[in-house]
């Protein structure tokens, strides 16, 4: 599990320098557009790209983390051992998902390749955007693989208690 872990952080640290990198590009050509009347033709087609795959690199470091949302509305009173339970099972249905997802991405990023499509403006090609984003999703889907087998380390300060 550490290397999916290393692996997770390596991409959490990719999304960062992409967004750091996209917020830098958008106050040049803002800066531009406003002082001097030059702007960075494609910017916004760049920033959605770049938003698309920072999203996509920071899913695994947010499995790592169990930073997804849980609606635990109907099982909060339940016993330590039946919600450890229900998040294995979770667990395994985020890597169910993300598996599908990674599939039907690597499928559209084919397609793209095969078209040829690109942006708008400035024909930034879509089949890279779609290179981005499937191996942080088939690292999503490993990892929960992973904790759907392995289970969870409970929480500092609880065990898990025999039923």
């Amino acid at each position: 599990m550490r290397l999916l872990e290393s692996l997770a952080k390596l991409c959490a640290i990719a999304a960062g320098v992409l967004l750091t990198a996209v917020t830098l590009m958008t106050c040049v050509s803002l800066v531009g557009r406003n002082l001097v009347g030059l702007t960075i033709v494609g910017d916004f087609e760049l920033s959605g790209a770049a938003a698309g795959a920072a999203i996509a690199l920071f899913l695994p470091w947010c499995q790592v983390q169990r930073g997804n949302i849980i609606v635990d509305f109907f099982t909060a009173k339940s016993s330590a051992r039946v919600q450890h339970g229900l998040d294995r099972f979770g667990a395994l249905l985020l890597a169910l998902a993300m598996a599908l997802l990674a599939w039907r991405s690597t499928i559209g990023g084919i397609n793209a390749w095969k078209s040829g499509s690109g942006t708008m403006l400035i024909g930034f090609p879509e089949w890279a955007i779609y290179v981005a984003m499937v191996p942080p999703m088939m690292l999503t889907a490993v990892i929960g693989l992973a904790q759907a087998w392995q289970g969870f380390a409970p929480p500092p300060g609880e065990a898990l208690k025999a039923p």
